[in-house]
């Protein structure tokens, strides 16, 4: 069977009259009054230049505490914080509770993500986040984004060390195509990037039964942030407390979980003996 690779820009095209590209016109307007390039700007606000250039063409939402950043270093008077009153509507990608996400996942440099049901959203394909959204295609769209920071140059991409319970392969979101497609897209991801590892935790009880988590460490003294997963809603913590019963989950499970190279043969092997 052939394998389709998706892309991003196949799925939608950016509306230049949404808020979000409005707002980032506005952004790069005054980021230009001021006689800041991209990347001097990213320097002072520490964020990556390449999210500052998706925000300005429109292709990532802004999130609070990047507007703050930009008005204080470009002395706006709150300008920008207050154009995101745009956030509030319904056609916003991110639920308010995880817009801040995001814009952590771009800052992290080591991204530790154990998912109980599903695949991690950094290695959906399309097709399988628009069986998952509801074929939301604003939804999608924000998902597949977030994906951009795995490629990026400038500055590199964050280590993913991704952790799946065996049920996520066998559990059918779409059809048998979407499900062959997205398994071989994981593992191509991993054969192809040694920035990304994936590690099957067989069927069994084990500590993450109670629910999916991710853990983004943000680089030399920056400490950690977990966003959990509840029935209601997702959290972010940043809590010690929370951070190291998390991370104590993590050693075990990732303890428990099949070494990548066997990973790898049953999520091919799951692929061509369940989804063909």
């Amino acid at each position: 069977m052939k394998v389709v690779e998706l892309h991003p820009r196949e799925l939608t095209m950016t509306d230049p009259y949404s808020p979000k590209a409005i707002w980032g016109r506005e952004l790069r307007h005054l980021r230009e009054a001021a006689g800041l390039t991209q990347t001097q700007l990213a320097a002072l606000i520490n964020f990556a230049p390449s999210l500052i250039s998706g925000i300005e063409n429109g292709h990532v939402p802004a999130v609070p505490e990047f507007a703050e950043a930009c008005d204080q270093a470009l002395n706006t008077g709150g300008t920008l914080i207050r154009g995101l009153d745009y956030r509030k509507s319904k056609a916003e990608r991110y639920p308010p509770w995880f817009g801040e996400w995001p814009i952590i996942e771009t800052k992290a440099t080591v991204l530790r993500s154990f998912q109980l049901a599903v695949i991690d959203g950094l290695l959906q394909t399309v097709a399988y986040a628009s069986n998952l959204l509801g074929h939301n295609e604003d939804a999608v769209a924000g998902r597949i984004e977030r994906q951009h920071v795995l490629t990026r140059e400038e500055p590199p991409p964050p280590k993913l060390r991704f952790v799946m319970d065996e049920g996520v392969l066998h559990r059918p979101v779409g059809d048998a195509k979407v499900m062959y497609e997205q398994l071989i897209h994981v593992a191509e991801a991993v054969e192809t990037s040694p920035r990304v590892s994936v590690q099957v935790l067989p069927y069994g009880v084990h500590t993450g039964l109670p629910g999916s988590f991710v853990i983004a460490s943000l680089g030399a003294g920056n400490g950690e942030v977990a966003y959990v997963e509840t029935a209601l809603r997702g959290e972010i913590s940043r809590s010690p407390e929370a951070l190291e019963d998390l991370t104590d989950v993590w050693e075990s499970i990732r303890t428990d979980a099949l070494s990548e190279r066997d990973s790898l043969e049953l999520i091919r092997r799951t692929a061509e003996e369940r989804w063909t």
